[in-house]
């Protein structure tokens, strides 16, 4: 099957093509990596640009093509042009249209590109052609990383694709400490480094450039900490006010839900932002062990992703989203106390 949709692929790919690449909304490290990775692949050969919904976090913007990005938020009529006139789109990181926000999904539902998605979030839809879906893969890069092996071109994978497609199996794989790191994982990365991506440079790049500011908001977001002891579970609130008082940029709180997974005996974790300017809470949700965040999202908030790694969304005030987590809570206790035991 994998080499059949390969060599659909390479038939559309022979000549040249008008292609786009998106990612979803509120990009992070696997969805830039990946996205960029794609285009300096392409680039050569075909007339690419990478189509964002919104901006990325400060720390995303050093990657190399970063400021060729089209940003659908900042440039509507610019992104939507390059959209209709695409004839191949590769959705990135994400397999269901509405994760690329109201804006974006919109032109996406309306136009008739040839739709190739690769992403490894679970339960794709169903929009794509060619669709490239695996759940155990550590990130959409690992995947871009074998797409291009897989259409022959191991051997143009460069210093700025290495670059782009390591950074996104960091971010995603907690630094190579999540589960779904595999000794593949390892031999990717091995061979990136190889071809010239500096992991010492990526990682002070992404993890050590903290403002006062962000420093200041972790403290407040591990100060409004709660722990459930008896359902191993923990989670964070931040209201916007609190957000706006230590002034708050895109990506400020990437992370902060770990620090609540990383209690001893936390099974499940949470942290619920309040974003007025899309009257929504945002979630995101981590686990160890069987517990599903993503079935859990899914079922009570609009959401999913991975077992271990998942988000969701509420239209509710941040008190009665807290309060409607907390009456759903106690149905998975069984689940959530024989989902993980330290080995230890």
């Amino acid at each position: 099957m994998i080499d059949e949709k390969i060599n659909r692929v390479k038939e559309i790919l022979q000549t040249k093509k008008k292609i786009a690449i998106v990612c979803h909304r509120n990009p992070d490290g696997d969805a830039y990596g990946s996205s960029l990775a794609l285009y300096h692949y392409l680039k050569d050969k075909h007339d690419v640009t990478v189509v964002s919904p919104n901006d990325c976090p400060n720390f995303l913007k050093w990657l190399p093509g970063e400021k060729d990005i089209v940003v659908l938020e900042k440039a509507e009529a610019k992104a939507t042009k390059i959209l209709e006139e695409s004839d191949v789109i590769f959705t990135l990181d994400f397999n269901a249209l509405h994760r690329t926000g109201d804006a974006t999904e919109k032109v996406l539902k309306k136009i008739k590109p040839t739709f190739i998605m690769i992403d490894h979030h679970q339960q794709p839809d169903d929009y794509a052609q060619i669709k490239f879906s695996d759940t155990s893969k550590s990130s959409t890069c690992e995947m871009v990383y074998d797409f291009i092996a897989d259409l022959g071109d191991s051997d143009k994978v460069n210093k700025e694709i290495a670059t782009c497609i390591y950074t996104g199996i960091m971010t995603d794989t907690g630094s190579f400490r999540f589960p779904s790191t595999t000794p593949h994982t390892h031999l990717i990365v091995a061979d990136l480094l190889k071809k010239g991506a500096d992991n010492a440079k990526i990682y002070n790049n992404v993890m050590d450039n903290n403002s006062l500011d962000r420093m200041k908001l972790l403290s407040k977001a591990l100060d409004n900490l709660v722990l459930l002891k008896e359902l191993k579970t923990a989670y964070i609130t931040l209201s916007q006010k609190e957000l706006n008082d230590f002034n708050f940029e895109k990506g400020d709180t990437e992370g902060f839900v770990n620090y609540a997974l990383s209690i001893k005996d936390v099974v499940f974790a949470v942290i619920f932002i309040e974003d007025k300017q899309q009257g929504i809470i945002k979630m995101s949700f981590r686990s160890k062990g069987q517990f599903s965040v993503n079935e859990f999202a899914r079922k009570h908030f609009n959401g999913g992703g991975h077992t271990n790694a998942a988000g969701g969304r509420s239209t509710k005030s941040l008190d009665k989203t807290v309060s409607e987590f907390l009456e759903v809570l106690p149905n998975y206790k069984t689940q959530i106390l024989n989902s993980y035991e330290p080995t230890f």
